[in-house]
């Protein structure tokens, strides 16, 4: 079965041609062209992955990434222009698994869609592996729930799945190349750079001061662990 493309832009030449691209490539593709219409596509279309460029009608492209991040863990692939470095933070931040600055071309973003489908599948959990727990911190790993101090705590899918790789290896050092193939597919040089800023979100979601970490230790040059923190 074909995967399922929901492809949220608004500029129609863009768009068609998009659609045509992955269309072409296998893809399903459905397109919506305001903020409001994705956001019932999401529901009705019930896509494997979501293109969704920033600047919108009717719902801006955050907006509507922060709303379906609560409610599916649907992998998003933002479209950005080069300008706003600032909105692509924001959206990594708010669950955003990749970006794709425009102009673009269409192998490029075919490319990037099949990584981040292929990451997605490698990232799925083992379901024998219900729950993990590092001191206070508690993951129900079918449900994707984070608490600390009972508390739920959201983290976006990355910082879940690094969390999630670093619990499941407990007190031992996990290194940054596994730390890549598990949580990102590949190692290019953009995605190792995003690791430290992807650890640094994670403490300050977990850590009771992330100056001073508590659970995940940095072995520099090496990886990372988590610890019970006691």
């Amino acid at each position: 079965m074909s995967e399922r493309i929901l492809l949220i832009e608004d500029e129609a030449a863009i768009a068609e041609s998009v659609a045509y691209s992955l269309a072409s490539d296998g893809f399903r593709v459905e397109i919506a062209a305001d903020g409001l219409a994705g956001l019932n596509a999401l529901r009705s279309f019930s896509p494997d992955l979501i293109i969704l460029d920033l600047m919108l009608p009717k719902l801006n492209g955050l907006d509507l990434c922060r709303m379906v991040r609560n409610e599916s863990s649907v992998p998003i692939i933002m479209l950005t222009a080069m300008s706003e470095e600032v909105d692509r933070i924001i959206g990594l931040e708010m669950g955003a698994d990749d970006y794709v600055p425009k102009p673009f071309s269409m192998r490029e973003l075919a490319a990037r869609v099949r990584a981040v489908l292929r990451r997605a599948d490698t990232s799925r959990v083992d379901e024998r592996i219900t729950s993990l727990t590092v001191g206070d911190i508690e993951m129900d790993v079918a449900r994707r729930r984070v608490t600390i101090h009972g508390s739920q705590v959201h983290l976006p899918r990355k910082q879940f799945e690094l969390l999630r790789i670093l619990m499941a290896n407990k007190d031992r050092v996990v290194d940054r190349e596994d730390l890549f193939r598990k949580a990102w597919g590949a190692d290019t040089a953009r995605e190792s750079s995003s690791l430290d800023v992807h650890m640094r979100w994670l403490r300050q979601k977990v850590e009771p001061d992330p100056s001073h970490p508590r659970y995940i230790r940095t072995l520099r040059g090496i990886g990372y662990k988590i610890v019970s923190g006691e």
